[in-house]
């Protein structure tokens, strides 16, 4: 099997040596991971990635072979981690849609001194961000979908598990 460009971008579950979920990858970067020696594959999934020499199996599942401490660390204020935060999700009209086809919206406009964070900013289509305009969601007459949060370990341990939904080999990793 052929391995397209859209598979190197499948998610995977990266593990510390000690099997707790710390994070999620592409599956190039995994790859990289596990042809360095620096991590172990778990799971597969089904294809192969052939490179010039080698035929490696797709890993669905990576360990680490070192422990890594992970400090607690905050997550940047991104469009990415917006995005991924609101699972792509208009948090107005609540349809899911590409990134490509989201913006961000300023809850409290910033005309009004609406400040740009965690709290403020949602992922929101172009058809509802022009319907909402200047005002407040409130004066639009719309409601959210949920209140805007800071992503924080809760929000990356349960987007690994809505990930696990697709993905029956992550489910024993991800304790729930």
């Amino acid at each position: 099997m052929i391995t397209t460009p859209d598979r190197l971008h499948r998610p995977v579950l990266v593990l510390n040596a000690s099997y707790e979920p710390i994070n999620i990858c592409a599956a190039r970067r995994a790859l990289v991971l596990v042809l360095k020696g620096v991590a172990l594959t778990e799971e597969h999934t089904p294809g192969t990635f052939h490179a010039q020499r080698a035929a490696v199996p797709m890993p669905s599942v990576i360990r680490l072979l070192e422990y890594r401490r992970i400090p607690h660390q905050t997550r940047a204020l991104s469009r990415k981690n917006i995005m991924m935060r609101d699972r792509y999700t208009c948090q107005y009209c609540h349809k899911v849609f590409n990134s490509a086809d989201l913006t961000l919206d300023h809850v409290i406009p910033r005309s009004r001194s609406g400040e740009t964070t965690w709290e403020n900013l949602v992922a929101c289509c172009h058809s509802c961000n022009n319907k909402k305009g200047n005002r407040t969601p409130e004066e639009a007459g719309m409601r959210l979908l949920h209140q805007p949060r800071p992503f924080n370990l809760h929000t990356g341990r349960h987007l690994m598990r809505l990930l696990a939904k697709s993905d029956e080999q992550w489910k024993k990793y991800l304790f729930y």
